[in-house]
């Protein structure tokens, strides 16, 4: 018997967001959507998982240490497929082409050095975020893991929104683009900006701002690589991840 579409789309989920080894049986439009819907609960659980590497790595080496190899860890439970994506999308927004020759520069194998400029200020700014979270209570360095990854897969979500048109008629872009309605997307960000409540000890308010701005930052940059590129790919979500996880670490670990 064929998977539901819940079953099928939370597979597709996992095999799509973490290195999981699942096999997803059924693929189409609808399980897609499930997919992208759930994107931050998958977040979430890598945020734990996270959390607990930080949590116990800084109770054995210096700070910055233990927050480099969480990234690093980050980067693997994910095959590195955010980051790429991150990559191939800067370089094509920093050829200044548009359509189909910028996303020609996508297709590239190769990274180009606009590209390994936005992977290095992205991981430094990780380790960095990371490394200033040594000092605070189990509790708090839980919420801030997961809610600044369940933020990075919440801006796929969003992405992925009614509307929002696909750049390339295949690949992943083509397959989830436009597959996520406004009760998911409600219901996503609700609990996201619920679970950032106690990341901040002493500050519950800052936890969802941060949430909210660091996705209405990986929007927009959403919204300009749509205008350059003539919709969605698989790269543009990859980007969305890593902007909307990177700047949400940022907002959180402000306290002054």
């Amino acid at each position: 018997m064929p998977d539901g579409r819940f079953v099928a789309g939370g597979r597709l989920a996992l095999t799509t967001f973490t290195v999981a080894p699942l096999r997803v049986a059924r693929v189409d439009r609808a399980a897609a959507g499930t997919a992208m819907a759930l994107a931050p609960l998958v977040g979430a659980v890598l945020g734990l998982l996270l959390a607990a590497v930080l949590g116990g790595l800084a109770a054995l080496a210096p700070p910055l240490v233990a927050a480099g190899v969480t990234v690093a860890v980050a980067a693997l439970l994910t095959r590195g497929l955010h980051l790429d994506g991150l990559a191939d999308t800067i370089d094509a927004l920093g050829s200044y082409r548009s359509g189909p020759a910028a996303l020609q520069i996508m297709r590239q194998p190769d990274v180009g050095p606009f590209g390994v400029a936005a992977l290095v200020l992205v991981l430094l700014i990780q380790a960095a975020c990371l490394a200033a979270l040594a000092g605070r209570p189990w509790p708090a360095l839980v919420a801030t893991l997961v809610a600044g990854t369940a933020t990075g897969r919440l801006a796929v979500s969003w992405a992925c929104r009614r509307g929002l048109p696909a750049a390339r008629p295949d690949g992943l872009g083509a397959l989830v683009a436009g597959t996520v309605g406004p009760g998911a997307l409600a219901v996503g960000t609700a609990a996201v900006a619920l679970a950032a409540v106690t990341a901040v000890p002493g500050r519950p308010w800052q936890g969802p701002l941060a949430v909210v701005g660091a996705l209405t930052v990986a929007l927009l940059a959403v919204r300009h690589a749509v205008r350059r590129f003539g919709g969605v790919t698989g790269d543009v979500l990859g980007a969305a991840v890593e902007v909307g996880t990177t700047v949400c670490y940022l907002g959180l670990v402000l306290t002054r």
